[in-house]
Formats: C-alpha cells, sequence, structure tokens
C-alpha cells in the first residue's frame, strides 16, 4: 500500500485501540487532540488534515453549496482516507479492527461516509454534528458497530430531521446506534464530549487494555 500524503499527527497510546480524529471546516490535525485526551487517554490517535481547500479552509471533501455535497468527491475522499487507515495500522501496528471514528461537522460526515461506504475501515464512530452524507445503493450490513451521534437543538446549520434521518439510516443497516441531543447549536461543547467518553467507556469496557 502507498501512503496517499495526508498531513496527519500520529499518537501512540498505551491501548490495542485507536482514535481517528477528523476535523470541521478550516480545522487542522490539532484540533480534536484535547477532545480524544478527554474521550479515551489510553488510546492511540491519528489525526490527518483534510485534503480539500474551501477558500483556504481545510475540509475532508468538497462540496457544491452548504449541505449540498459532491458526491463523487466525497466517494473518492472516503475511499482515500480509508485507505490511508488501513496503510498506517500496518506502518505503526494498530489494530486495524479497533478504530472509533471521532469527527465533527464536516469530519463526522465523512465518518459516516467511511461507515456506508468503507465499513471495514471503523468498528465505532463519534459523530458530532453530522447529518447524511450520502445514501448508497445497496445500503451496507452494519451490525455490531456502535455510532454516537450528538447534535444540537438548536443547530442553524444542520436541521434535526437531517441528525434524526442519519440515525434512522444507520439502523436501518444494523448499527447500534445512540442519539443523543445538547441544548446548544453548532459548536462543540463539554457536555457533548462527556456523554460520549460515557458511551465509549461502556462500549471498550471489555475491550483488550
Amino acid at each position: 500500500m502507498t501512503d496517499p500524503g495526508f498531513v496527519h499527527r500520529w499518537q501512540p497510546g498505551r491501548s490495542h485501540r485507536t482514535l481517528l480524529l477528523l476535523h470541521g471546516t478550516g480545522g487542522d490535525e490539532n484540533d480534536l487532540l484535547p477532545v480524544a485526551e478527554l474521550l479515551d487517554p489510553l488510546a492511540n490517535v491519528l489525526s490527518p488534515r483534510g485534503k480539500v481547500l474551501e477558500n483556504g479552509a481545510p475540509r475532508f471533501f468538497r462540496r457544491l453549496a452548504a449541505g449540498v455535497f459532491d458526491l463523487d468527491d466525497l466517494r473518492f475522499r472516503t475511499a482515500e482516507l480509508a485507505d490511508f487507515v488501513a496503510d498506517m495500522s500496518v506502518r505503526n501496528n494498530f489494530d486495524a479492527g479497533l478504530v472509533t471514528a471521532v469527527g465533527f461537522s464536516n469530519g463526522a460526515n465523512i465518518a459516516a461516509a467511511m461507515l456506508l461506504l468503507r465499513p471495514e475501515s471503523l468498528s465505532s464512530a463519534i459523530l458530532f454534528r453530522a447529518m447524511v452524507p450520502l445514501e448508497p445503493e445497496p445500503l451496507p450490513d452494519l451490525p455490531g458497530k456502535g455510532v454516537f451521534l450528538s447534535a444540537g437543538r438548536t443547530d442553524t446549520m444542520i436541521p434535526a430531521a437531517q441528525t434524526e434521518r442519519l440515525a434512522s439510516l444507520l439502523r436501518d443497516c444494523g448499527a447500534d446506534v445512540v442519539l443523543h441531543w445538547s441544548p446548544g447549536g453548532h459548536s462543540l461543547a463539554l457536555p457533548d464530549i462527556t456523554a460520549a467518553r460515557e458511551w465509549l467507556r461502556r462500549r471498550v469496557r471489555t475491550d483488550p487494555a
């Protein structure tokens, strides 16, 4: 395999688990490192920077307008990111079967796309402020995949119906989905992270340390 060339951070941990950190529009590979420390301080951390620029702001895939995605680019970038994770698991000797995506906004959307298009890449996902990225045909089978969705009640960028549709879509695929509603808007807040941490702790309780 070849490295597709993502600028990234890699931090080895003290467990078999790996957190794949996927930032929002305008972020970079450093944005979610404090979140990873709160979620699972023992985990390995792999944090790539999105390769698409929108007016100079890094993203993981192109969009045509707010909430309107370039689906061809989304499919290409999702495959590219999944191949990167597989390659890095070999290079850094981490368990490719114990990767949890932690995504915010644009990063959460490409994490959802990974579940739908390349489900072998992730064991679970924490999606902060996500919407439906695409609806592939046929839908994948996702039994055993855990998904924590955290949405803001006053989010003006993502309608509640979009979040609920994503939860429904993933459940239709067989994923175990928890939908958590925050009183806030689109910004990521400590209560979101705290709820995600408790969900993750329950999920990994039986994982090897």
